[in-house]
């Protein structure tokens, strides 16, 4: 159990968004336990621990929170056919624990490196606004960083999608219900109608789904009063790097019609967070796809339709950047979340593989 106590331990501390604190103190004393030079509880309340002195840095940034929703702990026999790896059950195994656990088990494994500094840093709050990583994105300038989300062992991930939110509200004055005039209700069909036709055609020549606009509807509701009628949509939609966060806005707003009958306000509501793409002709990745093979995988890349802390901090450090852990990411917030150890010690394996080429 010495090569998962990291991953077991963290796991079992349940830690949904605002309720990090334990399992942060318990990471942080599990890195000193390990050796790392310190390890401590920023003014985040992200737990950190760093490895060596060096003027180079690589930061190892994963997240600690989780979704809600406690999953007991539990080690399993794989009931697949190859019956490769026990599974871990638990909140977190997956989404991002695993990936986390797999960056202190790695620099553990690799120590200190003459000229270096390992910096691991495990976030609070990435399941909802990402205030760890805001955080730590303005107090570090590393030379490499590796994002931990669940991609599998043998997979790097390039690219995050980015993401925007509005609440699309279509107003206009109280009318008698025979005058068969249209209501807010039925217009603000029509507006989803208008941009959800914009998002077909701008889709229509991309094949590929990481330059798509993906976009939801999350909600709708109305409501009047004695002078006026109401009905608001939640809108979500998913970025491609070629479309910003303002652009998103600006096409809502020129592509929405406006008459003296109806109004139509656009809203953007919390943190809308650009498309990230990595380079891939970079010293880290090379390193990563080397550690991959040095345990019998084939690398592959991968892009995804989420959005991760990538996408935060990579803007802002303008260092070479990409995400990697072990873990299925269908498993995801999900009750059947789970992770296969034998997948998570790779992980280890081509981390600390990566980082000792990396530094050399």
């Amino acid at each position: 159990m010495s090569d998962f106590e990291t991953l077991v331990g963290l796991v079992s501390q349940y830690s949904p968004s605002g309720q990090e604190r334990g399992a942060v103190e318990w990471l942080v004393a599990r890195m000193k336990a390990l050796g790392f030079d310190d390890a401590f509880v920023d003014e985040a309340g992200n737990a950190v621990g760093v490895m060596g002195k060096g003027a180079k840095q690589v930061v190892l940034l994963g997240h600690i929170d989780t979704v809600p929703g406690e999953i007991k702990v539990a080690l399993t026999p794989n009931p697949s056919p190859e019956g490769r790896g026990e599974l871990l059950y638990g909140r977190g195994s997956v989404d991002a624990k695993g990936p986390l656990a797999s960056f202190v088990d790695a620099v553990a494994k690799v120590g200190a490196k003459d000229g270096w500094q390992f910096v691991v840093i495990g976030a609070v709050e990435e399941e909802r606004d990402s205030e760890g990583t805001r955080f730590v994105a303005e107090r570090y300038k590393p030379d490499f960083a590796i994002i931990g989300e669940p991609n599998q062992w043998d997979r790097v991930a390039l690219g995050y999608k980015g993401s925007a939110w509005a609440n699309v509200t279509v107003k206009r004055g109280q009318a008698h219900t025979a005058s068969g005039e249209e209501t807010a209700a039925e217009a603000a069909v029509e507006v989803w109608l208008q941009i959800k036709a914009y998002v077909d055609s701008f889709n229509a020549d991309k094949p590929k789904v990481f330059d798509k606009l993906l976009l939801t509807l999350r909600g709708m509701d109305s409501d009047s009063n004695d002078f006026e009628q109401w009905a608001r949509l939640k809108v979500g939609v998913r970025l491609p790097v070629e479309v910003s966060p303002e652009d998103w806005y600006e096409i809502l707003n020129e592509t929405l019609r406006v008459s003296e009958t109806l109004r139509v306000l656009i809203e953007p509501v919390g943190f809308a967070i650009p498309a990230w793409g990595c380079e891939k002709n970079t010293q880290l990745v090379r390193s990563l796809l080397s550690g991959i093979r040095s345990q019998g995988g084939e690398p592959r890349f991968v892009y995804k339709t989420g959005t991760a802390d990538l996408n935060i901090v990579a803007p802002v450090w303008k260092c070479p950047a990409v995400v990697y852990g072990p873990g299925d990411s269908a498993l995801d917030h999900t009750p059947n979340e789970h992770i296969n150890l034998d997948d998570y010690k790779k992980a280890v394996d081509v981390l600390s593989a990566a980082l000792e080429k990396l530094t050399t």
